[in-house]
Order: C-alpha cells, then structure tokens, then sequence
C-alpha cells in the first residue's frame, strides 16, 4: 500500500543484506524526466502503468538486488508473475486506517488527491490486499513496527526460507 514503508524498509535491508537498492518509482521518474505525478496528470494510469510493467520487467531479469515496487505494481498479474519468480516478495501489510495518519498531508500520490483519502486508501486495501498476498511469499505487518524491527524479520524470513545461501 502507499505509505507502508516499502522504500524505507528496502533501503535498510539493502545495506544489511550488501545488495543494492532498486525502487521503480525512482527509476521510472528518471527516465521520464519528471515526476510520476505529473506524468499521472499528463497521460493517465494506464499509461504509467504500461511504463511500471515495462520497469518490472527489466529489472527482475538482471543481477540480484532488493527492489522496492510502487503499491499499485500488483494490479497487473504479469507484474505479480514477474516479481513473485524473480525473487522473494514481502507484503508489508499495513491497514489502512493506520496509513491514513501516516499519508494525511501528504500531496505527492495521485491516488490519494481526492476528497476522502481515508476511503480511498480502504477502497485500494480491498482491491489489492488479494493481490499483494498471492504475489507475497510472506507478509509482515508493518504497523507499530520499527524499521529496525521490520528489517529484522524480512532478514529472518529470508535466512529460513534460503538458509544455506546466507
């Protein structure tokens, strides 16, 4: 979901884990020269959703790394295809009451410019919740968590789904 810490948590997990750190928003802002907002005002979501996959699919065919995804990556089954057989995916589950106090001021997420952010943020939990979990190969709840807590166990989770790779 937007605001449940994916970046944040990626980038800590990156330095503990010595990977390096890729978000696809990052990247995608890169190569467009701009700002996923502004791109969203400009040519709609299905346009920035065809440059999402496009990113997905690049970056889950290289080199090992921690990618960091935007929340709505899973809205197409070709991306949950694409990252789940790429890598170990984590769901940082986060209800959305909880990301409603985090995300209330904030202006840069196009989804969440609209009259009731809070019943937007539910109306994406009950459309993507499904879909986060079939692409997960374990969820964490993120709230309360510290950072440190949150890095901690994905590193956990990985060390017990591949020990003898660590």
């Amino acid at each position: 979901m937007p605001g449940a810490g994916k970046t944040t948590v990626a980038r800590q997990l990156g330095r503990r884990l010595d990977l390096p750190v890729v978000d696809t928003d990052a990247v995608i802002e890169a190569r467009i020269g701009g700002t996923i907002r502004d791109f969203f005002a400009r040519e709609g979501e299905a346009a920035f959703r065809d440059l999402e996959q496009q990113t997905i699919a690049e970056l889950t065919g290289g080199a090992s790394n921690v990618l960091s995804t935007g929340g709505g990556a899973v809205l197409r089954r070709a991306n949950r295809q694409r990252l789940r057989a790429g890598g170990t995916v984590i769901y940082l589950r986060i209800l959305p009451e909880y990301l409603f106090r985090r995300l209330r001021k904030d202006t840069k997420r196009p989804l969440l410019q609209v009259g009731n952010p809070l019943a937007r943020l539910q109306e994406l939990y009950a459309q993507r919740d499904p879909l986060y979990r079939e692409c997960a190969h374990f969820t964490l709840d993120a709230h309360g968590a510290s950072l440190a807590m949150l890095v901690n166990r994905v590193v956990m989770q990985l060390d017990l789904m591949q020990p003898r790779h660590r």
